[in-house]
């Protein structure tokens, strides 16, 4: 393997040398031999910065060097702007090899398009929409030019896993290698991707109908590091008169408290590696509490003296958030008279500020550091960060991963701050606040990322019906008009959907033929009807991902605000909003109005409500098993790391507490203030699936952070209903779907037939299997 490099083209192996490398590493060698053979699939999976990139071009353009007609390599990125990094980082290789690259994305040069276009060769770097536009509108080009391509490659690939635009990117894939004729002799496919769960199974979401073998490469040879804290912030219920203080009394009190809070728990992520230096006690106050004028403002004074002088990358996971901290924190440069430093990148954003920002990141002599949402967390090159800061819960642990995958500068350890808030407790405090599960989810998901290596798999469960219309809609467009049956073996049988039975696709083409989408003629050929050409050739078709529709909230004649619909919604249900607990009174779906009643009593609502994310089972547990042993803690060996601040150990004390006061370690069911809590320590889908059941037997239920809440019922009531429950059949998914009103969440789930909008809600939101697997538990361990 040493002497791998002596494989590729000389030209290549000068490259090489020119950049001053001491050889390649594990990643870069192992790949060689499997992507020149060009007989397999490679799925390359390493840490950021690890040479995924160079692993895969480095042999495949050796493969194509004296390739002269037809793109060799098609490389796919779900960012514009990865590609245009890319682009640039080719540059130095694709002139010594005197190769075209051409980057293709709308906002690409014009020139650089019409030179590939009258003389197809080399690289093409484009997005999923973009191919999906040249597929449509020049497929005859397309037939040319990839007629003699050598290798697709995916970059980011668990961005794509799971979602309708990774379904859509697969489809793409089997209908490029038809038009090219290919389908006999398929074009071998290299992922890309720092964050993959279930490793193992990743081949069959690259190439489902498993036409090619596919060998996975693993970088066992790291050696990086992880330091890192997590911080506890009290929200007061009461802000103090201090409040009233100015921002230099605030700074002084911050450093006061926190002089010696720079310490971290050093972890080895790929390999063992302690810091000697562990966390401190650094809070001097006794309640083990920071003095908070508002936890919000004291986060803000926390980051300005963490990142000041640094490149650092604030992750927001909202942009009202990302706004409000890099507002907050640029007015604290202008106040102390200084550079501003902290800048917002978030999708909203003009292009030029984004990539303004992103610019500047690369310069080691500008100190910069970017609030942003998830924009950043992919791979565009902002080069390596000092430390990386996730301001409240991560949405997963792959995402925590790819996050943490941006720091750690020439070799050093990478660096993750946590900063959590949670509120003080009072008399009206609820049990999900007195849990502190924000707090506890954090530490889970630490703990899985670094002791387990876990990541979330990809959902192959879903059957993306609204991708398959899609495709359906794209595929008639691209050929002009074409056979029901010859769509279903492109698409179905050879392609990505291969849970759409000839039954499902039925009810789909007949749906589209009612709602005008297509025709069919005499000849048995679908082509598009009126709808179907009015959408097809409107510039937004190409993409399948559309953003989260904001619903308005209404309450009387008064509106509320909006609020984007992710998660299921049915009338009776709770939500939270402003602050205030409401109940779902009715819901209408043509004018996106969801009209709510404020609910009386219940006390305070919870802080906490995982904000639409969808948690795994994975992570649920290992927050039970947090709890049951009253450790977060890392075994590191003989050592046991702790990674949190005195703070965030008071309010994890605090959690505990209440745990044991609940005997929640054995007890999933108890009572509380004339209601009924459930703890079942599952993830949303299966929480779900309990809470359409209870709704469908009419009780007033309430969810937040995967705690059931049945009001105004006692547990016994309760216990005999789910024991009842384990002995019968469980209502399945489709069932339990026709119950929730709103069940369009993809681009195109509009056109669908009820049945299959119901299977494919069903499957996306719901696990019948999971609860079914709790509850023979339940009824076994009889509470």
């Amino acid at each position: 393997m040493r002497d791998a490099h002596t494989e590729l083209d000389k030209r290549i192996q000068r490259w090489i040398f020119n950049q001053g490398w001491h050889g390649l590493r594990e990643v870069q060698a192992k790949a060689i031999a499997p992507i020149l053979s060009g007989q397999t699939d490679v799925l390359i999976s390493a840490a950021t910065a690890a040479g995924k990139t160079e692993a895969f071009f480095l042999p495949a353009c050796s493969a194509i060097a004296h390739q002269d007609k037809g793109v060799g390599i098609l490389y796919i990125s779900p960012l514009k702007a990865l590609i245009n990094d890319q682009y640039r980082r080719l540059q130095s290789l694709a002139e010594l090899l005197d190769m075209q690259v051409t980057p293709w994305h709308g906002d690409s040069l014009q020139s650089k398009k019409k030179q590939q276009k009258k003389s197809p060769s080399g690289i093409i770097l484009i997005t999923p929409e973009s191919l999906e536009s040249l597929m449509i509108r020049d497929a005859g080009w397309v037939k040319q030019a990839f007629g003699e391509l050598k290798y697709i490659v995916i970059d980011e690939f668990h961005a794509f896993l799971g979602s309708e635009r990774g379904q859509h990117l697969l489809s793409l894939l089997t209908r490029l290698e038809h038009v090219a004729g290919r389908l006999d002799a398929p074009i071998p496919r290299v992922a890309l991707s720092a964050t993959l769960g279930n490793l193992e199974t990743v081949p069959l979401s690259l190439r489902p109908n498993n036409a090619l073998p596919c060998v996975i490469i693993e970088d066992t040879d790291s050696t990086s590091s992880v330091k890192v804290q997590l911080k506890g912030y009290v929200q007061h219920s009461q802000i103090r008169q201090a409040a009233q203080s100015n921002d230099n009394d605030a700074e002084t009190d911050s450093k006061s408290n926190n002089a010696t809070d720079e310490s971290f728990a050093g972890i080895g992520l790929e390999s063992v590696s302690i810091d000697s230096n562990e966390s401190k006690d650094t809070n001097s106050q006794n309640t083990g509490f920071q003095i908070a004028y508002d936890a919000q403002t004291q986060i803000c004074t926390d980051l300005y003296r963490f990142c000041r002088g640094g490149n650092h990358l604030i992750f927001a996971n909202s942009r009202a958030r990302t706004e409000l901290i890099a507002t907050m924190l640029s007015e604290k440069c202008e106040h102390n008279v200084v550079p501003n430093e902290f800048f917002p990148h978030h999708g909203s954003l003009a292009k030029e500020w984004r990539e303004g920002l992103e610019q500047r990141l690369q310069k080691d002599d500008l100190p910069t550091t970017a609030v942003c949402t998830m924009t950043l967390e992919l791979g565009i090159d902002i080069g390596k960060v000092d430390s990386v800061v996730q301001v409240t819960a991560p949405h997963s642990v792959s995402s925590l991963r790819q996050r943490l995958g941006r720091s750690g500068r020439r070799g050093g350890s990478s660096v993750l701050r946590m900063l959590i808030i949670e509120k003080q407790i009072d008399v009206d405090t609820s049990l999900v606040d007195r849990l502190r599960l924000e707090l506890v989810q954090s530490m889970a998901m630490i703990r899985l990322l670094i002791a387990s290596r876990w990541f979330e798999p990809a959902d192959t469960s879903l059957y993306h019906f609204s991708t398959l219309l899609h495709q359906v809609l794209a595929t008639i467009g691209q050929w002009g008009g074409i056979r029901a049956d010859q769509i279903y073996t492109l698409l179905c049988r050879q392609g990505p959907f291969q849970k759409i039975t000839p039954a499902h696709f039925k009810s789909l083409l007949a749906q589209m033929g009612a709602m005008q989408l297509i025709t069919q003629l005499g000849n048995q050929q679908l082509v598009l009807g009126i709808v179907g050409e009015r959408i097809v050739g409107h510039y937004t078709f190409y993409a399948v991902f559309k953003t989260p529709e904001e619903y308005r909230l209404v309450a009387g004649s008064k509106t509320l605000g909006t609020l984007p619909i992710t998660t299921m919604l049915i009338p009776k249900q709770y939500l939270i909003f402003g602050g205030r607990r409401w109940q779902v009174a009715d819901m209408d779906m043509d004018k996106k109005v969801v009209y709510v009643i404020a609910a009386k009593g219940g006390g305070v609502p919870p802080a906490f409500d995982s904000g639409g994310m969808s948690i795994h089972d994975r992570v649920r547990q290992e927050m039970y098993d947090i709890l049951s042993s009253g450790d977060y803690r890392i075994s590191v060996g003989d050592k046991k790391i702790d990674f949190a601040d005195k703070t965030a150990r008071e309010l994890f004390k605090e959690s505990i507490e209440t745990f044991n006061r609940c005997q929640l370690r054995h007890r999933p069911i108890i009572d509380q203030d004339g209601n009924t809590y459930i703890f079942m320590w599952r993830g949303d889908k299966v929480v779900n699936t309990l809470i359409a059941i209870l709704m469908l037997h009419n009780y007033d239920i309430e969810s937040y952070a995967g705690v059931i809440r049945v009001n105004k019922v006692d547990s016994v009531q309760i216990t005999r209903f789910l024991q009842a429950l384990a002995s019968n059949p469980i209502p399945f998914a489709t069932e339990l779907a026709e119950s929730v009103p709103n069940k369009i969440i993809e681009k195109f789930d509009e056109y669908l037939p009820e049945d299959l909008l119901n299977i494919g809600y069903g499957a996306k939101v719901f696990d019948v299997n999971g609860l079914s697997d709790w509850l023979q538990l339940f009824a076994k361990n009889k509470p």
